[in-house]
């Protein structure tokens, strides 16, 4: 996890607030995350929109824009399920920045997850975040890329645990994402299995399972 935000440019700034009936009016949002709206969120800012149009970099079917939507909380935070309700109501990638508390004390953080848009509803993985900053922090350039895709995969992978590689869609860094949690559980697994096995023999089949499995993970990353 990388402490960083972004200088999101100037020329994307779109300034909207968007109310928050918007994202559960429909009756497909479950009545518990209505209820994390009302309770978490005091107001939604669409803030900037990364586009051809705004920022000259050109699109594609899977990343067509990258929007930056601003959630101010109520409380300490905001529920991922809310979040999770917002991408998915948005057929765009969207990158989060969550803040609270006031004056000297405001906080801030961004979250992402990696989106798959489709026809229908799109896939929104696991949500990566940043830990809570100063809201008057310095912040950093957008990284370099030539167009949408590339840069979406650059601004959401510092907050991840795998790197992307070049040539990587979306899709193929979600895959990776997918793997590493998976191997992740199965290393922490073996390792308690290891803790209270009592047969020697046993063991170090286990620690031999251990070592293929981290070597995966490993790879992955």
């Amino acid at each position: 996890m990388t402490d960083l935000l972004y200088r999101w440019p100037a020329a994307a700034k779109f300034g909207r607030p968007v109310p928050k009936t918007k994202f559960y009016e429909h009756g497909t949002v479950a009545t518990t995350v209505r209820e994390g709206f009302v309770a978490d969120v005091r107001r939604i800012s669409w803030a900037y929109k990364l586009a051809e149009a705004t920022i000259n970099l050109p699109g594609s079917t899977a990343v067509p824009e990258i929007q930056v939507f601003q959630v101010d909380a109520k409380g300490d935070d905001v529920a991922e399920s809310v979040l999770t309700a917002i991408d998915k109501a948005v057929k765009t990638p969207i990158i989060f920045e969550i803040t609270h508390g006031q004056g000297a004390d405001r906080r801030i953080r961004m979250t992402a997850a990696y989106k798959q848009v489709g026809s229908g509803t799109s896939k929104v993985g696991t949500y990566f975040t940043t830990g809570w900053l100063p809201e008057g922090v310095e912040r950093k350039p957008l990284p370099t890329a030539i167009a949408l895709p590339a840069l979406y995969a650059a601004l959401v992978e510092p907050l991840t645990p795998v790197s992307a590689r070049p040539g990587d869609e979306v899709s193929d860094v979600a895959a990776r994402l997918e793997a590493v949690r998976k191997l992740e559980r199965e290393v922490a697994l073996l390792e308690r299995k290891i803790r209270t096995e009592p047969q020697l023999n046993r063991k170090v089949e286990l620690r031999r399972a251990l070592k293929t499995k981290q070597a995966e993970l490993e790879q992955q990353r």
